[in-house]
């Protein structure tokens, strides 16, 4: 299995005291990422704990955090050296956050942690763990980790105005990017049957864990249809009161569930990039899914928006990622870091161009980048496989 770039962002951390917390949506490869990390450690004063088995979970179960300590003991761990302590899933336990901290403070044991529930992770460390913790996110893979898998060492150049033979080398991988995303277990197989069903075992898993488990809503069958209707909105303004009524349920209710699934990863909410309130749309947020694969499998969209929100999922790595839009209906596909402007085509031409470099320049923005699907003729262009 590959190592992810955010693996070698961690080795950096092995040491520190700090507890390293890793959320992100379900089967984008945390727990071999935490493996990975595990065998890294050379010291034999280590223990690796998956939440996902329920007779695991009893180990931190005890109010008494001292109980915790004989327990792990008991497995193994000792007290008299440093302890390295890798916990999956951790979401299930909710003592976990609090224990950590008590065992970081009185013993000095190094943490390694991760959950698939950003929203419940993000409120509980806040408040137990302020100042001992660094917290990551895992995505699916962008398309250098993809080549990687499919044993492809060379990235393609980032320069613009590449030769369309150079063009079609690259497309073909990245066309098959766009289509099936990048869930690992989907990338390594070989057929498009095995890739369906595998998608589709990555949503049955993510509707029965996250939604049946944690959500502890009333009506999951309203969750389901809400997936899949923005799914079939991707890269389009979220319209909540549309929502509300196709699904027959009230506005705050909508707005419920989408903090749900922007917590637990299956969306993203791309908001608005505003310098001058007076001309811009400010509030409306855009919906973008976690992975291409599902879109284009899940959902009936036209190819332009399953690109743009492959795009958006290879952006979002480079920074906070929004969006940009005059009232008279001018806009940018995507604001990185506030500072650079992408515009995504399915066959971008010299007004495509013109209309970003105008745009850009309102904003002064020094780096804006046209990114075309197809090739284009045109020496500033750059397509999705050099992101």
């Amino acid at each position: 299995m590959i190592k992810r770039k955010l693996f070698h962002a961690l080795r950096k951390h092995l040491s520190g005291k700090e507890a390293i917390v890793v959320t992100g949506m379900r089967q984008v490869g945390k727990t071999t990422l935490l493996r990975q990390l595990y065998d890294e450690v050379a010291h034999d004063n280590k223990l690796f704990l998956d939440f996902e088995n329920p007779l695991n979970r009893r180990y931190f179960e005890s109010e008494d955090f001292e109980e915790i300590v004989k327990n792990l003991k008991e497995l193994g761990v000792r007290t008299d050296v440093r302890a390295y302590l890798f916990l999956d899933e951790i979401q299930y336990v909710a003592q976990v956050p609090s224990a950590v901290k008590y065992l970081i403070d009185h013993y000095g044991w190094k943490f390694f942690l991760t959950g698939s529930a950003s929203f419940y992770l993000k409120n509980l460390f806040s408040e137990s763990l302020s100042g001992r913790k660094y917290l990551f996110e895992l995505f699916p893979l962008d398309f250098e980790e993809f080549l990687w898998m499919k044993n492809i060492a060379r990235a393609p150049s980032r320069a613009p105005g590449i030769s369309r033979a150079r063009h079609q080398t690259w497309q073909r991988h990245y066309a098959e990017y766009v289509a099936w995303g990048g869930f690992p277990a989907v990338v390594l197989k070989r057929t498009k049957e095995e890739k369906r069903r595998t998608l589709e075992d990555i949503f049955t898993s993510y509707f029965n864990k996250e939604v049946g488990q944690l959500g502890d809503f009333k009506n999951n069958r309203n969750v389901r249809d809400l997936i899949l209707l923005l799914l079939a909105r991707v890269g389009s303004k979220l319209d909540v009161q549309k929502l509300s009524v196709e699904l027959g349920i009230s506005r705050a209710t909508v707005k419920d569930y989408l903090a749900f699934l922007e917590g637990t990863y299956m969306v993203s909410l791309v908001r608005p990039f505003s310098r001058n309130r007076d001309s811009e749309i400010r509030s409306t947020p855009k919906v973008y899914a976690c992975d291409a694969g599902l879109v284009a499998n899940f959902a009936r969209v036209d190819f332009g928006r399953m690109f743009e929100n492959a795009v958006f999922h290879q952006l979002r790595a480079k920074g906070e990622v929004n969006y940009y839009q005059k009232k008279t209906g001018a806009e940018i596909d995507f604001i990185v870091g506030k500072k650079r402007a992408y515009e995504v085509k399915t066959m971008a031409s010299t007004s495509d161009r013109n209309r970003l470099a105008a745009l850009a320049r309102e904003l002064r923005m020094p780096h804006r980048q046209l990114i075309s699907y197809q090739y284009a003729a045109l020496p500033q262009a750059t397509y999705g496989f050099q992101l």
